[in-house]
């Protein structure tokens, strides 16, 4: 057998079958496919990589219930969706991403409008594989989008996948994320074309949205779309995290646009918080307290993150409780 065709998806998953459904050992899986025990793990580890397999681990339900009933009394959220931690950032992304797709899967209903953000938490959800569930919806575009972002990560090429992967169809917003000019981005939030995009997404049952937390790594940050003077600036002055980009907030959950704020095209708090079910995640254990900042703000209904970051929001709202 040639190595082509021993590295092909089909054999992958022929070895993958034998062994998580098969039972099979990884000897007699050699013994079987005339292979040595060293390429069969290999292979295993191959089909792990390339997504043939995915491994899930799950914490167990006594934790992630305790957790979630005093989230949902501490911040008035519907559902909490907690990951197991995961050493390797990419890991854990893919892992919260797995119960947000679960989440989806469960409450999407035929005629759903989805509002989507950008960034790598809410393109993971994308990645994800599952049943389709929708036959009729809308996956909206909710914000701009940015050349130097690259398509994996912008709202559009989020919007097309996750079409792709739940059923309905995309819905893409004709405008930059990012606009300097506060004139120009005015003036481009009434255009007609841009204005009923938005409209669309105002309207939607519900919304998948990425935490920033002005950290080094954060979107947009990376983006280059603010100096790093103004970023400081902002940061002590208080200013801990942002949703969607549009406004900021402090570690309150108020609102602080007077630094960074009002330069993306896309939805605000205020439009956020008239959707039903807006799904925040953050995967990084970076994030907690722009996650809890973000609770703070009211516009949270679902919130999607590791046990740690969990453990941590809970433990420093309580911490802070005096200053709320």
């Amino acid at each position: 057998m040639d190595n082509n065709s021993a590295a092909s998806r089909d054999f992958l998953t022929a070895i993958a079958r034998r062994y998580y459904e098969g039972d099979a050992t990884q000897a007699e899986i050699a013994a079987e496919f005339k292979l040595s025990r060293m390429k069969v793990g290999r292979l295993l580890r191959q089909a792990r990589e390339e997504g043939v397999v995915e491994v899930r681990i799950h914490v167990h339900t006594s934790v992630t219930e305790d957790l979630e009933r005093r989230m949902q009394a501490r911040f008035g959220i519907d559902t909490a969706l907690i990951a197991a931690d995961h050493s390797a950032p990419e890991d854990q992304r893919a892992a919260v991403a797995a119960l947000v797709a679960s989440y989806l899967e469960r409450n999407l209903f035929d005629g759903a409008g989805i509002a989507v953000g950008m960034g790598r938490n809410v393109a993971a959800v994308a990645d994800t594989q599952g049943p389709t569930v929708l036959r009729l919806g809308t996956f909206v575009c909710a914000t701009g989008g940015a050349l130097r972002a690259g398509e994996p990560w912008n709202a559009d090429h989020i919007c097309r996948k996750l079409a792709a992967r739940f059923g309905g169809s995309p819905e893409t917003l004709y405008a930059p994320a990012y606009v300097p000019d506060r004139t120009l981005r005015d003036a481009l939030m009434v255009n007609q074309t841009v204005k009923h995009t938005l409209d669309l997404a105002r309207a939607a049952h519900f919304a998948l949205i990425g935490v920033g937390d002005l950290g080094e790594d954060s979107h947009m940050v990376r983006m280059g779309w603010f100096k790093r003077e103004e970023i400081m600036r902002a940061r002590e002055a208080g200013v801990v995290g942002d949703l969607m980009g549009y406004d900021f907030f402090d570690i309150k959950g108020r609102e602080r646009n007077d630094i960074l704020g009002r330069r993306v095209i896309g939805l605000r708090l205020s439009d956020l918080r008239a959707i039903p079910a807006a799904i925040a995640i953050a995967a990084e254990s970076s994030k907690a307290i722009a996650l809890l900042a973000a609770l703070r703000t009211g516009v949270v209904n679902v919130v999607a993150t590791s046990l740690a970051n969990a453990h941590a929001v809970l433990a420093l709202d309580e911490a802070m409780g005096e200053g709320r």
